[in-house]
């Protein structure tokens, strides 16, 4: 039921829901098909998994429960502005939502040094958090590409593929000539300085397609963690069902003209290829 407040609308669905425990919530992490000692990267609406014991901080204790100490959680981190350096101690990641905006900030999470960043902790977490490239956001030199080399699991929360980045990987490692033109603020030599790049970008609605090629091979399993569907599968099979796809189709992910203007963008860079890609400019 939704009612108005000082203009807001509120809903109180929540308040109606059972308020889920630790030992529930990693109960259904279990279920679901959770690894304990390997290495999960999470995407998270942290509006549909609630009302939790604890909160934000509570799926996240629950999840690296979930794995135990051998395990490694990976969440995204990426900053909110490209208008302004990134600083991996301060600049928040809010649109990533509110559990990866509060898993950096926990104690012993380590956070790659990049406006593209990642948060880690656990035994893989120095190596997935290693320096990547700014101008090659999600190729196999990224956190994304270690979780797939380290046959790591994804893990969707209350999203679909829509919000998966590992597609975004298996775009790079498919090779799509499509890209958008970005560019972010660096400190390079103590000095300000824009970097313009060509990234692989577009609409990721269409994202939601990869749903049915993992479940038409049962490379995916669906369940409730918290009050949210999840959905779970190995960071390789992602990868490998949509390359193939891919492969077939280099443009499967992008609306017709017209729908969309980042998909019509990414469009017209396969006319005029000539982006810029990692070029500096003061």
């Amino acid at each position: 039921m939704d009612y108005t407040r000082g203009g807001w609308t509120l809903n109180m669905q929540h308040e109606t829901l059972e308020t889920l425990s630790h030992k529930q919530l990693t109960q259904q992490l279990r279920d679901l098909g959770v690894r304990p000692g390997g290495i999960l990267l999470v995407h998270c609406s942290f509006s549909r998994v609630r009302p939790i014991e604890r909160g934000p901080v509570g799926l996240i204790e629950a999840l690296q429960a979930t794995l135990g100490p051998a395990g490694t959680l990976v969440m995204p981190s990426m900053t909110d502005d490209d208008d302004h350096p990134f600083d991996p101690q301060r600049t928040p990641c809010v649109h990533m939502g509110v559990v990866a905006n509060t898993y950096w900030q926990m104690p012993n999470v380590l956070r790659s040094d990049s406006p593209h960043a990642f948060s880690a902790q656990g035994p893989e977490a120095a190596r997935i958090t290693a320096p990547h490239p700014v101008d090659v956001p999600h190729g196999l030199d990224s956190p994304v590409g270690r979780v797939y080399e380290r046959d790591g699991q994804v893990l969707l929360l209350g999203v679909g593929h829509d919000a998966n980045t590992t597609i975004h990987l298996a775009e790079s490692l498919a090779g799509v000539r499509y890209r958008r033109k970005k560019h972010i603020l660096v400190l390079k030599a103590g000095r300000l300085t824009r970097l313009a790049y060509a990234e692989i970008d577009h609409c990721c609605q269409n994202f939601n397609l990869v749903d049915e090629w993992l479940e038409a091979k049962g490379l995916q399993r669906r369940g409730r963690v918290g009050h949210a569907e999840a959905r779970l599968a190995r960071s390789r099979d992602i990868v490998n069902v949509v390359t193939e796809r891919l492969q077939r189709n280099e443009t499967i992910f992008l609306h017709p003209l017209g729908v969309d203007e980042e998909c019509d963008e990414a469009r017209a860079s396969l006319v005029s290829p000539s982006l810029p890609g990692g070029c500096v400019l003061d």
